[in-house]
């Protein structure tokens, strides 16, 4: 199942291979939120591919890293993007070693952001304009 409407994360539809991670890290971040930078590259292959990067030092706790990326490829898959290649970097903490690792407002919180980030780079539809003629 790797069709456009496709809802499935296989491996076509991820960025795994470092210099893939490179070539979309040399160009300028897409958009940014409060904690992430969204980099985007145009592809040649018929979908998008997603790549999520969250370090030990913006988020200490592996529970808190497994969400981020859960909630990412859970927001990816159900977008509607065009052919791009995505890689989601974590930019700054999202909590500490003190406080509990995975929260529910931490998950809508990191949910609501990524959303926006992938909602800038959906195709853009042309609204129909009802004073205008269609000949």
């Amino acid at each position: 199942m790797t069709g456009e409407g496709s809802h499935d994360f296989a491996r076509a539809r991820r960025i795994v291979k470092t210099d893939e991670f490179s070539s979309v890290f040399r160009l300028r971040p897409a958009q940014k939120s409060a904690h992430f930078v969204l980099y985007t590259r145009p592809s040649t292959l018929p979908h998008a591919r997603l790549g999520v990067v969250a370090a030990k030092r913006f988020a200490p706790r592996a529970v808190t890293r497994n969400t981020i990326k859960r909630v990412t490829r859970e927001l990816f898959r159900t977008s509607e993007l065009q052919a791009v290649d995505c890689i989601v970097r974590l930019s700054r903490p999202v909590n500490s070693k003190d406080g509990p690792a995975s929260t529910r407002a931490l998950k809508t919180e990191l949910r609501a952001e990524l959303a926006r980030l992938f909602a800038s780079q959906r195709p853009r539809r042309a609204s129909g304009n009802p004073s205008t003629p269609s000949s």
